[in-house]
């Protein structure tokens, strides 16, 4: 009986291994699967990676360079001459956010061929009158410059015709104000517009007027677009 009684003691005794034993296995098993759930989720997160890098990215190249063309209508200076027609090239840098364009010799005439720069990184626009081989450098005006991806999408949208929709003219009316000496200042993309041409600031007329004939002796004209309207910008020497 002493015996019988001291192996009935012992096996009450190590009755609850089997519980802890259980608790164990079942705190492995979630943390394998939390385990799991935090590779899954990784998985996941670098596919969708390769996704927009390989198949979105690709759809927006570095850069993409287009040839464009507009026809429009000047109901103010050109009243009598109809449509009118410019042409331009546009390199537009995504990644770097920013876009170069290129305006040759207008058909019509009145209006200066340049290179223009808009630094969406620095905020300023660039204007290299390729006549007076002179550079003009502003705030970047948002309100007229569409962003390189939306320009981007823009051109894409019309590239299976060679012009954009018939459209209209906008003027702005600038003033050349101090010399620029420091021309690293301005970013390296305007940098290597400029560098070595004779740079100024430019300040936006703050009210519209008609520019007189004496004045416009002094002023030159700049047509392009880099949105679905053409712009005219008249830069003028300071009186």
């Amino acid at each position: 009986m002493e015996t019988t009684g001291l192996v009935l003691y012992l096996w009450l005794q190590e009755e609850p291994a089997p519980t802890v034993q259980g608790r164990r296995s079942s705190l492995s098993g979630v943390c394998y699967l939390t385990m799991g759930l935090l590779v899954l989720l990784l998985g996941l997160v670098f596919a969708s990676m390769y996704v927009y890098r390989y198949f979105f990215i690709t759809q927006l190249p570095r850069e993409s360079v287009f040839h464009c063309g507009v026809l429009y209508e000047d109901s103010v200076y050109s009243p009598f001459k109809g449509q009118l027609e410019l042409h331009e090239d546009v390199k537009i840098y995504i990644e770097e956010n920013y876009e170069q364009i290129n305006v040759p010799v207008p058909q019509f005439g009145g209006s200066d061929p340049a290179d223009i720069i808009h630094d969406f990184q620095r905020g300023l626009t660039a204007y290299h009158d390729i006549t007076l081989d002179k550079c003009y450098v502003i705030e970047l005006n948002t309100t007229i410059v569409m962003p390189p991806r939306n320009l981007w999408e823009l051109l894409v949208n019309v590239k299976k015709g060679t012009y954009l929709p018939q459209t209209y003219i906008i003027q702005e009316e600038m003033i050349a104000t101090e010399h620029v000496s420091d021309m690293e200042q301005l970013g390296s993309f305007i940098y290597r517009l400029c560098s070595g041409k004779e740079t100024y600031r430019l300040k936006r007329r703050s009210a519209r007027r008609r520019i007189s004939r004496r004045e416009a002796g002094n002023c030159h004209r700049i047509r392009h677009f880099e949105n679905t309207f053409v712009v005219e910008t008249v830069i003028c020497k300071k009186s």
